[in-house]
C-alpha cells in the first residue's frame, strides 16, 4: 500500500510542477484535464498525509514508554491513536479500489411483476411505494414515466427515474429477482403464497455514451390510459419509440407534453441500449460476475420478504431483518450499506487488501 500512495504522491507532486509552466497555462483543454486529474488525487493525497501524521504521534508515544514519568500517559495517547489509525488504513485501501465508473449516473428503474398472477401485481406495487419513499428519505427525485396497472390497485409494469446525488449508489444493489411469501389479499383460504417481481437498475446513459440515428427510431403516440382503458389524458400525448435495429421499445406517458414524454423516451431506450452494449461486453466475464455482489442478473433471487414472520433476507450476503413494515416503507440502509461493505471486502480481496 505503501508503495501504491508514494506514485500517487509523485504523481501529484509532478502535476503541480506541471501547472506551473507557462505552455500549459497558455492551453486551456491541457491545463483543466489536467486540474481534474490532480482534483481527483487530492482526497488520496490528504489522506495518506492524515495516516502518515497519526503514525508519527504514534512512534512519539512509544518512544517515551521508557521514561517512568510519562510512561502512563504514552500508554493512554496510544490507545486512543490505535482505533484512529486502524480507521485511515482502512480508509486508505478503499481509496485505492477502482471508481465506479456509474457513481455519478441517475438511475433508470423497471419493475415487473412476476410469478404469482394478482399477488405478484400486488407486491410489485408494494416495491414501486418502497423505492419511492426510499428515494425521499435520500432527497432523490423519483419520477413515474410509465405505468401498467390492475384493477386492485398491483402494477404490472413500472417504469421510473431516480435523479440526484448519489441515485446510483442508493440503487445498484436492488437488480434480480424480489421474492415475497405471504397471505394474498385475494384468498380466503389463509394460504400463503409464494411470488416474485423482477427489478432492474440501469445507469441513465446521455447523448455521448450512447448515439441513436434517428432513423433507426420509430414514434408512436397515442392516448395515456389507466388500468380497464380508463383514459387519463385526452390528448395524444403518450409516446412509444422503438429501436428498429434491436427492436428495443420504450414508453412514456408521465407528462401531458408529447415532447416530454419523447425526449425522457429516449434517456430509457439510450439507457437500454447502453446496458445492452454492456452485457455483450461482460458476458465473457460471467463466471468472475458470479461471485460478486450484486451482479445485476435480473434472473439471480437476491431477496426474500416474509410478512408471516416480518423477515427481510438478502440472500447475496446471508443477511436477515426481522423488521418488514420499516423496510417496506423505505429503510432499506442497513441493507444497501451491507451489501456495500461486502462489496468493497471483495474488490480489497481481488486486489490482495483484504
Amino acid at each position: 500500500m505503501q508503495e501504491q500512495y508514494q506514485r500517487i504522491l509523485d504523481r501529484y507532486e509532478e502535476l503541480n510542477v506541471t501547472l506551473a509552466q507557462g505552455e500549459v497555462l497558455s492551453d486551456v483543454q491541457k491545463m483543466q484535464t489536467l486540474l481534474r486529474e490532480r482534483s481527483g488525487l487530492e482526497e488520496k493525497v490528504q489522506a495518506w498525509q492524515d495516516y502518515t501524521a497519526l503514525l508519527r504521534h504514534l512512534e512519539e508515544a512509544r518512544s517515551l514508554l521508557s521514561d517512568p514519568d510519562m510512561e502512563d500517559m504514552a500508554r493512554e495517547e496510544m490507545r486512543l491513536l490505535q482505533p484512529r489509525m486502524e480507521e485511515m488504513e482502512e480508509k486508505l485501501k478503499l481509496l485505492l479500489l477502482p471508481r465506479d465508473p456509474d457513481e455519478d449516473r441517475n438511475v433508470v428503474l423497471e419493475i415487473r411483476s412476476g410469478a404469482g398472477g394478482e399477488e405478484a401485481c400486488l407486491f410489485a406495487g408494494d416495491l414501486l411505494r418502497l423505492y419511492e419513499h426510499y428515494a425521499q428519505r435520500h432527497r432523490l427525485q423519483f419520477q413515474l414515466v410509465s405505468l401498467a396497472d390492475t384493477e386492485l390497485g398491483g402494477v404490472r409494469e413500472a417504469t421510473c427515474l431516480v435523479k440526484g446525488n448519489g441515485a446510483w449508489a442508493c440503487m445498484k444493489y436492488e437488480s434480480g429477482v424480489h421474492r415475497v411469501q405471504r397471505v394474498p389479499v385475494t384468498d380466503t383460504t389463509g394460504k400463503k403464497q409464494t411470488s416474485t417481481c423482477t427489478v432492474a437498475v440501469l445507469p441513465e446513459a446521455g447523448e455521448v455514451d450512447v448515439v441513436i440515428d434517428p432513423k433507426d427510431i420509430r414514434l408512436d403516440v397515442y392516448r395515456s390510459t389507466g388500468h380497464g382503458g380508463q383514459c387519463i389524458n385526452t390528448t395524444d400525448s403518450a409516446v412509444r419509440l422503438t429501436h428498429l435495429p434491436t427492436g428495443l421499445s420504450v414508453t412514456c406517458q408521465d407528462q401531458k407534453s408529447q415532447l416530454r414524454n419523447r425526449e425522457t423516451a429516449m434517456v430509457l431506450l439510450r439507457s437500454r441500449l447502453l446496458e445492452r452494449e454492456r452485457e455483450k461486453a461482460e458476458s465473457a466475464y460471467a463466471l468472475n460476475r458470479k461471485a460478486q455482489v450484486g451482479t445485476g442478473d435480473r434472473s439471480e433471487r437476491i431477496r426474500t420478504y416474509n410478512f408471516h414472520e416480518s423477515r427481510v433476507t438478502d440472500h447475496r450476503i446471508g443477511l436477515t431483518l426481522y423488521r418488514i413494515d420499516d423496510i417496506m416503507n423505505g429503510d432499506l440502509d442497513e441493507i444497501v450499506e451491507a451489501l456495500r461493505l461486502a462489496e468493497n471486502h471483495r474488490k480489497l480481496q481481488a486486489l490482495g487488501m483484504g
